[in-house]
């Protein structure tokens, strides 16, 4: 019974693979085309590291072009913005991804702006946050499209239904408020924050509840209605001395509490992480092809 409440990311973001891989080889077959990402990392940030050699595994898993560009660490602003301009006027790469975070000495928002918005697959253009906003054709942030995929591909009822947004990150948070919102969905939003006060009055009351404030189980079962959808977007280490590295991965979710009141939750590992992947190699497909009418 339990076990049917669990949302399988893996096995959804693996499906939207395959239709992407399927789709890709009659892109190459009718039009020649290949799609292409390119994947900038500054410095020699570990995990930034891992995340672009599986999101690099994920291209050569789908035939897709991809290519990574190194930096160092002390990289100018200006020759990383020299390097993305010349990826914006490749016509081999269809998406640039600049890995997140950067050193403090770039700043963000003039990187990601320097990136051509028909190439941001990404969805963190001002440009594309704009149109998604306005419910316009654009690139949608992979991890807040990945949790719509979830909900729609789960047959989880999303009309009418009160959706309690715990984190109003531009990652996350904000962009997941636009697409919750947007007719096709057509949820009530509330949003909780870090200055929200007596979170549990809002979580009690919510049909969908989605995580993404980085605070390890947080989210317990008496903060929630029976029946209600849960998503959990964290991903956070807490001491574990069973495990050999000497911590485990958790949500921002008490899962065991929640399991038993809930009707689906995300695991974590493996419920939003691997979409968010999929998304983006869905969203790489999209620009090869000319899918989004700017």
């Amino acid at each position: 019974m339990e076990n049917s409440k669990i949302i399988d990311g893996k096995s959804i973001a693996q499906s939207i693979k395959d239709e992407v891989r399927q789709e890709t080889i009659l892109l190459k077959e009718e039009k020649f085309i290949t799609p292409g990402l390119a994947f900038i990392l500054v410095g020699n940030n570990p995990a930034s590291e891992i995340y672009v050699r599986n999101k690099g595994e994920a291209c050569k898993a789908l035939g897709f072009y991809s290519v990574t560009r190194v930096l160092p660490e002390n990289v100018s602003e200006e020759d990383l913005i020299s390097l993305i301009d010349i990826l914006n006027n490749d016509a081999a790469i269809h998406g640039i991804l600049v890995q997140l975070p950067l050193p403090p000495h770039i700043d963000e928002l003039k990187i990601i702006q320097s990136i051509d918005y028909k190439k941001d697959v990404d969805g963190f253009h001002p440009i594309n946050i704009g149109r998604l906003s306005l419910n316009k054709d654009c690139f949608i942030p992979c991890t807040p499209g990945g949790i719509i995929e979830l909900l729609k591909r789960s047959d989880i009822p999303t009309s009418g239904k009160t959706a309690v947004l715990i984190g109003r990150s531009n990652i996350v948070g904000k962009p997941m408020v636009s697409l919750l919102l947007n007719k096709s969905i057509n949820s009530t939003v509330i949003v909780c924050h870090s200055a929200t006060k007596n979170i549990k009055d809002f979580t009690t009351q919510a049909d969908i509840i989605i995580t993404a404030m980085g605070k390890p189980l947080f989210l317990k079962g008496e903060m929630i209605k029976p029946g209600c959808t849960i998503i959990d977007v964290g991903i956070n280490r807490i001491s574990d001395e069973t495990k050999k590295s000497g911590f485990k991965v958790v949500g921002d979710v008490d899962f065991e509490s929640c399991l038993k009141k809930c009707s689906r939750i995300t695991p974590v590992p493996g419920g939003v992480g691997p979409m968010t992947i999929a998304m983006l190699m869905k969203n790489t497909l999209q620009s090869a092809r000319g899918d989004i009418k700017f």
